[in-house]
């Protein structure tokens, strides 16, 4: 069983937090809000892919929560792929 929240609670918080995504980002996020797992399925992609792809294009975002957020999406990336 994985550890974490559902992926889609994570995209929430970041929509919460970051007002205005960047467009490249936004386009993930939106992946994101249909998916649970990093094993899950979205199109041609798994969910550690969507997870992986929003990262390399959230650069823009900052602060505490983006911090606090990218250590756990980075994680769940990591476990996917180890």
């Amino acid at each position: 069983m994985d550890s974490h929240k559902p992926i889609k609670e994570y995209a929430k918080e970041i929509l919460r937090d970051w007002k205005r995504p960047a467009i490249p980002a936004k386009i993930y996020l939106d992946a994101m809000l249909e998916i649970d797992q990093a094993d899950d399925d979205y199109i041609f992609e798994k969910g550690a892919g969507i997870l992986a792809y929003f990262l390399a294009n959230a650069e823009s975002w900052r602060g505490e929560t983006a911090r606090k957020i990218k250590k756990e999406l980075n994680k769940i990336v990591n476990d996917y792929y180890t």
